[in-house]
């Protein structure tokens, strides 16, 4: 069975890594959930506005969102139980990623993208 990956912070700007990581995990054979409480589909998928709404078991979790938001959702990530989570550049900071593995969470602060085996830039912005 394939793993799934929550993607949040996704976006509907192909420009964007938000973007990037829901056609990166997609092409990499994952069911994607992108997660974004302004959207209703990205790139095809149906959007959720909460980690909470998504109907089936969350496998990892990727953050495309500044450190101060990543902060304030440690508790909803803690509450899905994904065997791990990306911190992408610019969405944490070490401060952060120290919280989240001090709460039991596996926190990376690394690119889900590469972490996928793929590549950002393989990913047009067209």
């Amino acid at each position: 069975m394939a793993k799934s990956v929550a993607v949040i912070g996704a976006s509907r700007s192909r420009a964007k890594f938000g973007n990037k990581a829901v056609r990166a995990y997609w092409a990499a054979g994952w069911i994607v959930y992108p997660v974004n409480p302004h959207a209703a589909e990205i790139e095809g998928l149906p959007v959720y506005a909460r980690l909470e709404e998504i109907p089936d078991r969350i496998d990892r979790v990727s953050v495309y969102l500044p450190p101060e938001l990543s902060e304030q959702i440690l508790d909803e990530i803690e509450a899905v139980e994904p065997e791990d989570v990306y911190f992408n550049p610019g969405a944490a900071a070490p401060a952060l990623v120290r919280k989240a593995r001090a709460r039991g969470i596996r926190a990376h602060l690394a690119c889900s993208i590469v972490a996928v085996g793929q590549r950002p830039d393989a990913f047009p912005e067209d």
